[in-house]
């Protein structure tokens, strides 16, 4: 039987997907869950698996071409076995055939921005105020992502469309600042400073113990494993272990209050070539040291050469910004949301600072570290997060206690 290959709707409030390039050649065998296809979506370009086992039959796109969400595009077929030729679309999960239809499907064609502008503005989930600013300041809904529970449009969303709108037309814009990668991370940047109530909770740390415990486990990863221990990896095992005495720091704001999060999800900010992305160890809490170093690898590897999964960067609920091999001693991270908090992670470095207790104490070199919890007020108070922050500059000193 055949099994339509479809564009598949990555994001909230997806209309439309580029398709980037085939991954199979028509006539090839695939293989259930071997990737088939990349798309490219405002995160990243993702790689989309084969639905089924058989044969590639049928392909209606080609690559460049840019496709609504719910299109049949290609067939998965049996050995011998001819593509359906009367299925020209899906929509809402409901198959529509010639023989439905009193004329026959236009062939796909690539969606241009006047087909997102002829949606009907009844039809977009949107509040009411957001509606009126929207008529206000000529925003078009079409083209606007709501931030809201389901995708909704909040009135932040039509301002933040209004300040790009006006900084458009003061110049053309370059490259690589019109990019997928660098878009989203204006858009969100935006939204999140302007409409997330930050505040900072900032302590030094000595890193000792922790430079202890790389060097401890490095040579075993890189012989057992073939990964390098990094830092990052350290932290992020410790964050995750550190959020289960404190879910409030691993919760969300959901439009009409907190929502909580069973499992801790860590996502790890990571340059690449025009922006910053921030895929997701799942579970991170449950994972070993070990695991959570290969999955950074992977999840590094794919980054940088853009072919981050969907399951790569869904699902974050705590992220770690780590500047520190970039010679940065403090910095502030801007929330990404829905989370609740970001840490931001300078270099270690010796500092001369009081080493014993009390009147014992004599100034010493140590190798320090610098943490900046970025929190949303809405969620945690100043004292949760300083909580937080306390337990997990202990967990920093004595790591392997955390760790075994």
């Amino acid at each position: 039987m055949a099994i339509s290959v479809v564009m598949p709707a990555l994001e909230m409030a997806q209309e439309t997907g580029k398709l980037i390039s085939w991954l199979k050649k028509e006539g090839e065998s695939v293989a259930k869950g071997e990737p088939l296809l990349e798309v490219e979506t405002d995160k990243a370009v993702m790689e989309i698996e084969s639905p089924g086992a058989g044969v590639l039959a049928g392909i209606k796109v080609q690559a460049g071409t840019e496709v609504p969400v719910g299109r049949t595009i290609a067939w998965i077929v049996g050995p011998g076995e001819a593509p359906p030729a009367d299925e020209v679309a899906i929509e809402s999960g409901r198959k529509i055939t010639a023989a439905a239809t009193s004329t026959a499907a236009p062939p796909i064609q690539p969606v241009t921005a006047t087909s997102s502008a002829e949606l009907s503005a009844a039809s977009i989930k949107i509040s009411p105020k957001a509606r009126r600013l929207a008529g206000e300041r000529g925003v078009n809904l079409a083209h606007v992502r709501g931030s809201g529970p389901g995708g909704e449009i909040l009135a932040s969303d039509i301002l933040a469309a209004a300040e790009s709108k006006a900084a458009a037309a003061t110049g053309a814009l370059d490259s690589a600042s019109g990019s997928p990668v660098a878009r989203l991370m204006a858009e969100r940047t935006t939204q999140s400073w302007t409409t997330v109530p930050h505040f900072f909770v900032v302590r030094e740390v000595d890193a000792g113990a922790l430079n202890d415990a790389r060097q401890k486990f490095a040579a075993e990863f890189e012989k057992s494993r073939a990964v390098k221990l990094t830092h990052t990896d350290l932290l992020a095992a410790l964050v995750a272990r550190v959020l289960q005495k404190h879910p409030r720091m691993n919760a969300s704001w959901a439009g009409a209050g907190i929502r909580s999060n069973a499992a801790i999800n860590i996502g790890l900010a990571m340059a690449v070539d025009d922006g910053v992305v921030a895929p997701v160890i799942p579970n991170a809490d449950k994972a070993t040291l070990g695991e959570i170093a290969e999955q950074r690898r992977d999840l590094a590897e794919r980054a940088r050469g853009g072919k981050l999964r969907p399951s790569d960067i869904a699902g974050g609920t705590f992220t770690i910004s780590n500047l520190g091999m970039f010679g940065v001693d403090a910095f502030t991270a801007i929330i990404i949301p829905p989370q609740a908090a970001i840490l931001a992670v300078g270099r270690i470095a010796g500092r001369v600072v009081p080493v014993g207790a009390g009147p014992d104490a004599r100034p010493g070199i140590r190798p320090m570290m610098t943490l900046t919890l970025s929190s949303d007020h809405r969620v945690v108070d100043g004292a949760r997060a300083a909580e937080f922050l306390r337990d997990l500059v202990e967990a920093i000193g004595n790591p392997q206690q955390w760790l075994d």
